[in-house]
């Protein structure tokens, strides 16, 4: 793969700034932001009050911890536009959640928040290895969702080429990989193993494209579907995070040179580590749920957001900025079976040590009795795909899976095609079970 490290000048100052001077920009703009959101956002008013706190109790960074929580039930309960801080006229834009479990979330920009989010998403490209003058292949979905426009204008911030060619089409966007010869693609990981599957029914190598940097994000993945990017394409697959209530992906951004967790742009985003049961902050490098405050949104700051997100901190490498560690999973897609806390990255890591398994997966939970189980379906690769190989690898995974994360489990192998695929999120786990 080519070496893609930056080159001198290439970096924002801050992202070489001292932790001193880091900490000192965001006092000054974590107070600016604070005393925005008490004066203007109704909800933010009352919550602040009841808590019996306001802005001026803010003496250090610290301080932070007096002030309450913000929740996504707080976005739902206030819908649609009850939590912003600016009248809609000073709006440019909206996203929204799909609302597929409940009534959706909705956020707002200001022409300054759109102005931002391009900033910190050029930045996040840039820190992955592109650069001015890069075709990019955007295959984040457009619309309400934030992926699609955010990827969008943060590479034309940094002066890509950008091919917006959203979700879906698969065999037109291999098509037009094959032809256009973008040098970078962003899109969900799950939906790239949808792609690489394109590229083999295509009888095109995968290798052979112009391919040189993949940026995936919108939902947890592992290291070792990393390496299975990675080999297949002879590129990088770097992690980039956000999220719709915070900004949208530009948040943190793994850097190409390290590819060991991703620095949070903390010139605008500041993050602690809670423990997820009690609300204690916790200190740098103990896992926990990872919450942020907006220190330079307008239209909806937030305030202590929690994300749900499980992940640590950890010191900057190739910036100064903090890490935080590759999510893991998240503190509501966890599954307690019998005991036992499994999270679908778990599942999928076993998936990836069986040769004779496909990397798509699902997992469904049932009853069975007094008791949930897990069966997982998965699909048996071309080699594989008789019945005596899809039963060996059903018990060399159910194997892995037993002894690695502790739970027993079925495992349904199918032919080459026959789990679910994504051309978005990926829906790792359907709940089957009976409500009693």
């Amino acid at each position: 793969m080519d070496d893609l490290s930056p080159r001198p000048g290439d970096l924002d100052p801050i992202e070489t700034a001292s932790r001193d001077e880091i900490a000192a920009l965001q006092f000054h703009r974590m107070k600016r932001s604070l005393r925005h959101a008490y004066a203007n956002s109704p909800f933010y008013k009352k919550r602040f009050d009841d808590h019996g706190v306001t802005p001026d109790d803010l003496h250090t960074l610290a301080d932070l911890a007096k002030f309450p929580f913000t929740t996504k039930a707080d976005l739902r309960d206030t819908y649609p536009f009850g939590m912003f801080a600016v009248p809609q006229r000073d709006l440019v834009r909206v996203h929204g959640s799909s609302g597929t479990t409940g009534k959706p979330t909705v956020v707002g920009y200001t022409k300054h928040d759109i102005d931002v989010w391009a900033d910190v998403m050029a930045r996040s490209i840039r820190a992955s290895g592109g650069r001015t003058g890069d075709m990019l292949h955007n295959a984040y979905g457009y619309g309400l969702f934030t992926g699609g426009l955010g990827a969008h204008y943060g590479a034309e911030r940094l002066g890509c080429t950008v091919v917006p060619i959203s979700g879906g089409m698969t065999e037109r966007q291999v098509t037009l990989i094959n032809d256009f010869k973008p040098r970078i693609i962003m899109v969900t990981p799950s939906y790239m193993l949808s792609v690489l599957d394109e590229f083999h029914r295509q009888g095109l190598d995968p290798r052979q494209s112009s391919l040189k940097v993949g940026i995936f994000g919108a939902e947890p993945w592992t290291n070792a579907m990393r390496r299975e990017i990675e080999e297949a394409f002879d590129m990088h697959a770097v992690d980039i995070y956000g999220l719709s209530e915070i900004m949208g992906p530009g948040v943190a951004n793994e850097c190409v040179e390290t590819k060991d967790g991703l620095h949070i742009w903390e010139d605008h985003f500041y993050p602690e580590i809670i423990n997820p049961e009690t609300g204690e902050v916790l200190p740098d490098g103990e896992m926990g749920e990872l919450v942020f405050t907006t220190l330079t949104k307008e239209g909806l700051p937030m305030v202590r957001y929690r994300t749900r997100d499980l992940t640590r901190l950890l010191p900057g490498t190739a910036r100064t900025m903090r890490r935080m560690e590759k999510i893991t999973g998240r503190s509501d897609d966890m599954m307690i079976l019998r005991g036992v806390n499994v999270f679908p990255t778990q599942i999928e890591e076993q998936i990836l040590k069986c040769p004779g398994l496909a990397p798509h997966f699902q997992i469904e939970l049932v009853n069975t009795g007094r008791m949930d189980a897990m069966i997982v379906h998965v699909e048996a690769t071309e080699s594989a795909a008789n019945d005596a190989a899809r039963d060996a690898s059903a018990k060399e995974l159910a194997h892995h899976i037993k002894s690695v994360v502790g739970v027993s489990t079925k495992i349904t192998v199918h032919q080459p095609g026959g789990a679910p695929r994504s051309e978005g999120k990926a829906k790792r786990v359907v709940d089957n079970r009976t409500k009693p």
